[in-house]
């Protein structure tokens, strides 16, 4: 490697690598703490220099027939989203955009989607983001660039490498570029609407939708929609004729829980889903923000346990977004349960205090330390971050 020079850095200082071998000479030169960042819009703010992946920017390959993208981990997602419309093609996972959220500023990125495997409404029908990764490259934290995986779907032996660095926030690798398998945009949707159920019959309602044979890709419930009542939404896509006709029979099947709507007008339908993918109820709240993934059938019991000032739920009543006062801990409030609780907006103080992650049995806490040790054994990669 060359010399690590000033001009990596911009004017506030921030560490901004342009090519993977600069990334890589970075963290090898690295005298301490590295605050891993992509595009800057999740606020985990960390000791140490910052260094931004955000230069390692652009489609290094783009095969819309193979179903195939290749791009640098900087790349920012709103390009990615432009370029596969062109071709009537779309990130298949729905990746959530926390701006609005958190009140953050910057670009959401495909490493930090992938950092923190990011994804939204759509997982309970097509899979997360990981599940859609084929490859990845990334600079360990002792400046080695590593690949793992390819343009194809594959399995391998050893370290999966791919799902591994999928949620690992930066705390095993800085990625550099990541492949995935995209997707076509359908056709047509419809959403079948549901209004004024409780969060028993709307979870049991989900649930009847998802477990039925019309191929849901979407189940959301809102205590308080944008008239403040409560409403269940179920969305099916896919060609027009099949839409409309699975739809009928969803209304037909969930005509127990009452008086059933159906939305077709593309825009709103689009809109509806972005409001519960980017939690638009909880945008200019007072209050925390925690992400809580669960078990479906337990969403009723520990929803009524954080007494919360909003709740929002997705993937079936499998995720609970709460709005808390602030500084409440909502781990305590739930007590022991068969999942993970997420403090995703708070004040620092807050999230030193509770922790932002789910601490890990010590099992778990032992089988990552080890991870970190073989990727990261100078400990300088987001250290702290995730316990």
């Amino acid at each position: 490697m060359g010399q690590f020079t000033p001009e990596y850095f911009w004017k506030d200082e921030m560490i901004r690598p342009e090519t993977e071998s600069e990334l890589a000479e970075a963290i090898a030169s690295a005298k301490g703490p590295l605050n891993i960042r992509g595009g800057g819009t999740r606020g985990l703010a960390r000791a140490g220099n910052v260094l931004t992946a955000a230069g390692l920017s652009g489609v290094a390959l783009y095969e819309p027939g193979a179903l195939t993208l290749v791009a640098g981990a900087g790349t920012p997602v709103a390009e990615i989203d432009a370029l596969l419309a062109a071709e009537g093609q779309r990130l298949a996972f729905e990746p959530m955009d926390h701006r609005g959220l958190l009140g953050t500023s910057g670009e959401p990125t495909l490493g930090g989607v992938v950092a923190a495997n990011i994804s939204g409404p759509r997982r309970v029908q097509t899979g997360a983001c990981r599940d859609f990764l084929l490859g990845v490259r990334f600079v360990d934290g002792l400046g080695q660039i590593i690949k793992n995986g390819g343009r194809v779907m594959k399995n391998v032996t050893g370290y999966d490498l791919v799902k591994l660095m999928a949620g690992s926030f930066g705390t095993l690798g800085v990625l550099t570029e990541v492949s995935f398998k995209v997707l076509p945009v359908p056709e047509a949707r419809a959403v079948v609407l549901i209004e004024g159920l409780d969060v028993a019959a709307a979870v049991a309602a989900m649930s009847d939708a998802l477990g039925s044979p019309f191929d849901v890709t979407g189940a959301a419930h809102t205590t308080a929609g944008l008239d403040g009542h409560p409403v269940t939404m179920i969305r099916l896509e896919g060609f027009e004729k099949s839409v409309t006709y699975r739809a009928g029979r969803l209304r037909d099947l969930l005509a127990i829980y009452g008086d059933i709507a159906i939305e077709t007008d593309p825009d709103r339908s689009l809109a509806g889903w972005a409001w519960v993918r980017d939690v638009e109820p909880f945008h200019d709240q007072d209050g925390d923000v925690w992400r809580i993934s669960c078990k479906p059938s337990d969403a009723p019991s520990l929803s009524a346990r954080l007494e919360a000032d909003g709740l929002l739920f997705d993937w079936g009543g499998g995720l609970i977004w709460a709005l808390l006062p602030e500084g409440t801990d909502a781990r305590a409030r739930i007590g022991a349960f068969a999942g993970h609780a997420t403090l995703v907006r708070a004040s620092e103080a807050t999230k030193s205090d509770l922790g932002v992650f789910q601490p890990q049995s010590p099992e778990i806490a032992l089988l990552e330390q080890g991870l970190r040790n073989r990727f990261d054994p100078r400990g300088i990669l987001n250290p702290g971050l995730m316990g």
